[in-house]
């Protein structure tokens, strides 16, 4: 399982790839969709990337105790 304390930076991965992805579409209206669902994606990306860092920290704190 010491993989999962990996797979939580995938998460900003994502979210500075649809930050960059936002910033084009404001810059180049001709790439076609909305620049704002793109900053949103990459919010929640961040967001979750904090939400599996805490979790893995008190999971980590957990199996110490016992």
């Amino acid at each position: 399982m010491n993989y999962l304390k990996f797979t939580q930076y995938v998460y900003l991965v994502f979210g500075a790839y649809f930050v960059y992805d936002g910033i084009a579409k404001l810059n180049d209206p001709s790439l076609g969709g909305t620049p704002w669902l793109s900053f949103i994606i990459a919010a929640v990306a961040v967001f979750m990337f904090f939400f599996r860092r805490k979790f893995a920290k008190k999971f980590e704190d957990r199996n110490k105790k016992s």
